[in-house]
């Protein structure tokens, strides 16, 4: 297993599709700024499409590239944030406006079947000082073989990273590895996995990714993705810190970004609530959630804190007493402006 990951989340561009598009400017500055918080250190902005999409009339997004990019950089502190780039949508002065933002990577992305169209931009991104990656869109079409192929020459031109794309969400974590398991073998690059849950199996092929040498893996914080949705961006993060992986991510905030930011954007739920997330992680037994109820009701406190609190000592049969205490305990640090 590899021993760390880079998590790349993709919530405010390949979400956008759920929405046709409609994050703001300011949706982009509140929500970067709350992944930001919560420890993200890679954010992908703007169209689903990529730079262009609303020129190229891929759907018209609720701002400009300029728009988005710039209210990126302006919240961002610490944290990276690129655009997804597709060659005849995107064009090299769209590049040269996102440089000037400060824009830091760029996702180069063409079908795996028409890759060669993908190295003029590679050189040019490189040239204009982006982290490039190489996104083979339908990756699935060509064998391990062709794909290692073509990957080689985007890496020839200039590319830093180069994805492997689930775009149809019907690879099966088996096949997920054969690929990247010879793209690691024969690859100076560094290899990512985009997937899609259209067979739910985005968060798996995202660890048989990872298992297999992958580094960089994408997911949305809610599973929110075009088509059936993402890897979710919380599950990933409890799944590597139980795998041994420190992320940096404070995984309270960051599902409460997705329940009080991304989900109630959604038209359809398409991820795993927080207090499901959290009981998972603590162990937790869904039949003593009244009590957890009862007790934030009283206490006014965080049920997910409560539960990983209470997990720590009890994880068998958690006594309504021993809760209603531990939600007293978090209560009073509360008032005094100790912990979450």
């Amino acid at each position: 297993m590899s021993p760390s990951v880079e998590i790349l989340d993709c919530t405010l561009r390949d979400g956008s599709y759920v929405i046709d598009f409609q994050f703001t400017a300011e949706d982009t500055r509140v929500i970067c700024s709350a992944l930001e918080d919560a420890g993200l250190r890679m954010i992908e902005v703007g169209h689903g499409v990529g730079l262009g999409g609303s020129d190229a009339g891929c759907g018209l997004a609720a701002a400009t590239d300029e728009e988005y990019v710039s209210a990126a950089a302006s919240a961002l502190k610490r944290a990276q944030f690129g655009a997804f780039f597709i060659p005849g949508i995107g064009t090299k002065e769209h590049l040269d406006m996102a440089r000037d933002y400060g824009m830091s990577f760029v996702r180069i992305g063409t079908n795996i079947t028409q890759s060669d169209e993908a190295a003029p931009y590679i050189e040019y991104a490189k040239k204009l000082g982006f982290e490039v990656s190489y996104n083979a869109m339908k990756s699935y079409v060509v064998s391990p073989e062709e794909f290692l192929e073509r990957a080689q020459k985007t890496i020839d031109a200039g590319a830093d990273v180069v994805y492997l794309v689930d775009s149809a969400g019907g690879m099966l974590p088996l096949e997920v590895k054969q690929y990247i398991e010879l793209l690691r073998a024969k690859l100076t690059a560094r290899i990512g996995f985009h997937g899609h849950n259209n067979f739910m199996l985005a968060n798996a092929n995202n660890l048989a990714a990872l298992e297999a040498g992958a580094t960089m893996l994408d997911s949305t914080v809610q599973g929110m993705g075009r088509s059936s949705g993402n890897a979710q961006t919380e599950i990933m993060v409890l799944l590597y810190e139980k795998l041994g992986i420190e992320t940096g991510v404070d995984i309270v905030k960051l599902m409460n970004v997705g329940e009080n930011l991304i989900r109630p954007r959604m038209r359809t739920a398409s991820g795993v609530c927080a207090l499901d997330m959290t009981m998972a992680q603590a162990q937790f037994h869904s039949s003593f959630l009244e009590r957890i109820e009862r007790a934030t009701a009283i206490y006014d406190v965080d049920p997910k804190v409560l539960i990983i609190e209470v997990s720590k000592i009890d994880r068998v049969n958690p006594s309504e007493k021993m809760i209603q205490e531990i939600a007293a305990q978090l209560a009073e640090l509360k008032t005094a402006g100790v912990g979450k």
